[in-house]
């Protein structure tokens, strides 16, 4: 029998209370539950983590070197900060994707910085094409994500419009994640991201199948951070279930429709037939419902 570390703590608070102590209740959620035994956990190193000797002011590393050591560990990938490449180009792109794949590590993610909060428009778009630029290059190293920022409410401003900001910034950024086929991922980074409530204000809204959530643990500084975590969990499940409850839907209307589509052209091919039973060659002909050489379209399915 398992048992969650609120039960333990409840059970021995009370097994004590007739004894000179007692165990406080805890305030900590249970433990969240996994849909497996045996997690598929994927370890990756981000470049962020040497940026003292990645810092491009004054490197005593590259993006190689970086590589390198991530290949001498049990990892099966490295995370490429933008910061710290030499090029934002595609050549440097393609060395890197190909360095990286000689030592046997995939690419996982591109992290960029970006503010769509500022009330400057100019600025804002700058870091829309900025970020749509790396969701191009990130899709050259083979990276499935890229990490983006919300950014800080600015002095004077209120926190709805900074939203509203944000979330049309995110949908422009989404476009380009689609045609690229990379992810992005928005993080708690403190600004308007600053607690689950703030987080998921933005992320609700946006619709697009290719935005997700980047979470930093430690970014969370309220006095239950594991219930912070929970509610981000809780609530992307909640949108998982509507977008399976909206696909089913979406399908049953679709067979629906084919069989209505499929009653009104029987029905007119049997007209016709009649038709031209009693009239003969006297009835104009309807190329579609003439016997001929071209493919039936019977059944294009999800992927025709």
């Amino acid at each position: 029998m398992i048992i969650s570390r609120r039960q333990l703590l409840a059970a021995t608070g009370y097994a004590a209370a007739s004894g000179s102590w007692v165990l406080p209740r805890s305030g900590a959620i249970d433990p969240i539950r996994r849909p497996s035994d045996k997690p598929d956990l994927k370890l990756a190193l981000a470049a962020y983590s040497f940026r003292q000797y990645l810092d491009l002011k004054k490197p005593t590393m590259t993006l190689f070197d970086f590589i390198d050591l991530a290949a001498e560990l049990p990892l099966d990938a490295v995370e490429l900060t933008s910061y710290y490449w030499a090029e934002a180009t595609e050549a440097y792109a393609d060395k890197l994707k190909a360095h990286a794949a000689k030592k046997k590590l995939a690419i996982s993610g591109v992290p960029v910085r970006s503010d769509f909060c500022t009330r400057d428009e100019a600025k804002r778009k700058a870091d829309i094409e900025h970020v749509k630029r790396w969701l191009a290059l990130a899709a050259r190293v083979g990276a499935t994500t890229v990490r983006i920022f919300a950014g800080t409410l600015p002095k004077g401003d209120t926190l709805e419009e900074a939203q509203k900001r944000v979330v049309a910034a995110i949908n422009e950024c989404c476009e380009a994640a689609e045609k690229y086929k990379v992810y992005l991922a928005l993080e708690n980074h403190g600004g308007i991201t600053d607690t689950p409530e703030n987080l998921l204000a933005l992320v609700k809204p946006v619709k697009s199948a290719w935005l997700g959530v980047n979470i930093d643990t430690g970014n969370f500084r309220t006095a239950d951070p594991y219930a912070d975590i929970a509610a981000i969990v809780e609530a992307f499940e909640a949108m998982q279930l509507q977008l399976i409850r909206e696909r089913r839907a979406m399908k049953k209307q679709w067979a629906e429709r084919e069989k209505q589509i499929a009653r009104v052209v029987g029905s007119t091919s049997a007209m016709y037939g009649a038709l031209q039973g009693i009239v003969g060659a006297g009835l104009a002909p309807i190329p579609a419902l003439e016997l001929d050489d071209r493919p039936l379209l019977e059944d294009g399915g999800e992927d025709g």
